[in-house]
């Protein structure tokens, strides 16, 4: 698969021989770190999973309502380190692109997100590398979510490894207008004008969005404050 991706970016003029080479040499070893990282995903999720399991059983309901996971592609990988001007090496990999695990855990309210970060946090094997919080503070396109970049380690045969995974916390809500933006983003043939607009109707969707998520938070407290 690497092989045809350096010869078609070639192809393409997107990469120069050296980079080829650089691709070529490192093949298998790209195909190892590969199953690092799925292996890393099945560690977060587990740990999601436990959690989830735990809050059922001490509270009567789940705070996560779906997880989501992907990984990069090895070609989406070597265009984002062709586009950082870097070179095409496993160690490169690991140190620069901190998002090709990802997992994204979808929970029923806002309070969910940040109570299910502290206690994934809390545990001794996980580091936070990076934290970057886009609810409290959205981004100009009006996208919310809670971003994290864990380093968790997988258990192999040869030893211990640590790996890099992006963890993204969100509720429906907040997955649903992600949904619609991405789709929006990457859509062609759309009038300028037209895309304005658009753009400015989901900043106004994202800010109901929110004050929707924050109402029925409200309604589910005051739920659950009745039932003491």
């Amino acid at each position: 698969m690497l092989k045809k991706i350096g010869e078609k970016f070639f192809r393409e003029r997107i990469i120069s021989d050296e980079f080829l080479d650089a691709i070529h040499k490192n093949m298998k070893p790209m195909k190892e770190l590969m199953t690092y990282y799925r292996c890393a995903i099945m560690e977060v999720e587990t740990k999601f999973n436990v959690l989830d399991e735990e809050f059922s059983l001490q509270y009567d309901r789940n705070p996560i309502e779906s997880i989501k996971s992907r990984l990069k592609s090895p070609e989406s990988i070597a265009k984002k380190l062709k586009k950082k001007e870097l070179p095409f090496s496993i160690e490169g990999i690991e140190e620069n692109i901190k998002d090709v695990a990802g997992v994204r855990v979808i929970c029923s309210f806002p309070e969910d997100i940040y109570m299910l970060a502290d206690c994934l946090l809390n545990q001794d094997d996980v580091k936070l590398i990076e934290k970057k919080d886009y609810i409290k503070d959205p981004k100009k396109t009006g996208y919310r979510s809670l971003h994290l970049i864990i380093e968790v380690p997988i258990f192999l045969q040869s030893g211990k490894k640590s790996i890099k995974v992006e963890v993204q916390l969100r509720t429906i809500a907040m997955d649903f207008w992600a949904s619609l933006e991405h789709k929006l983003r990457y859509k062609k043939n759309i009038d300028p004008q037209e895309i304005e607009r658009l753009e400015r109707e989901l900043i106004e969707c994202s800010e109901v969005s929110a004050a929707l998520d924050k109402r029925m938070e409200e309604i589910r407290n005051r739920i659950e404050n009745k039932m003491l």
